[in-house]
């Protein structure tokens, strides 16, 4: 299957990232902590914390400070109250966002998620109202790579689909519950990904122009900015034209 542009990636990952490494690794921790309490230590038999271990690895994370989260989960922790709350809602230009939390206190959370949509032109929806246009599947990614090579060997360890990008970059799409499980047989057969995670891809697009894409990325920002929020999905599509305006 032919992508286009990594734009077009459900998740939007900002140039900026390494400057926010550490929100991003105090929510990572979070995740690890919870998966761990919710499901056990063993990554093996726990799909969520396979995930998290996953994307800790992905995200540069040191073995021995992920190990330390999952004890502290096992082992009980302040982070206990914690609960998983997705939030829904139509971004600039029609766009449907869904926003994965985890939090202690559902009032600042949805106050916080509230501006951001408020901020940006869009507005929070109701349980259900975009998440028919989802489905949640594990995403390996290969910044580049023999796409026949790759796309034998994830179909060969269960992989449901593999999609190459203009730039040469494939992701390979896995049941979420299955995405270590292949990754493993990938790195068995000497292909070793530069990222995997869980993630919400969307069933249609939604083009975005000059005038709509800023604001998008201005609300993603903003939900990124949320210390409660996890991950941000959207189903915006940013071409390459409309990219190279906002370079």
């Amino acid at each position: 299957m032919a992508g286009h542009s990594k734009w077009a990636n459900t998740r939007h990952r900002k140039a900026a990232q390494d400057a926010k490494r550490g929100k991003i690794f105090t929510k990572i921790i979070r995740e690890l902590v919870t998966a761990a309490k919710l499901g056990g230590g063993d990554p093996d038999a726990n799909p969520r914390l396979r995930a998290a271990v996953d994307k800790a690895l992905s995200n540069n994370m040191t073995r021995d400070t992920l190990n330390r989260a999952i004890a502290r989960g096992v082992g009980g922790d302040e982070d206990s109250n914690m609960e998983t709350i997705i939030y829904e809602g139509y971004g600039p230009g029609g766009t449907a966002v869904m926003i994965e939390c985890l939090s202690d206190n559902r009032n600042r959370t949805v106050a916080e998620v509230r501006h951001a949509f408020s901020k940006t032109g869009g507005n929070l929806g109701t349980d259900g109202s975009v998440a028919y246009l989802f489905s949640k599947k594990g995403v390996i990614s290969f910044e580049k790579g023999d796409e026949d090579v790759i796309m034998e060997a994830a179909l060969e360890a269960g992989a449901e689909d593999v999609v190459t990008f203009d730039d040469g970059a494939i992701d390979v799409y896995t049941a979420w519950e299955e995405m270590g499980k292949v990754r493993d047989a990938l790195e068995a057969a000497g292909l070793k990904a530069d990222a995997a995670e869980v993630s919400m891809i969307p069933s249609t697009k939604a083009d975005m122009d000059a005038e709509t894409a800023p604001k998008l990325l201005r609300l993603i920002d903003m939900l990124e900015d949320c210390d409660d929020v996890q991950e941000v999905y959207h189903n915006g599509e940013i071409s390459d034209e409309v990219a190279a305006t906002l370079e």
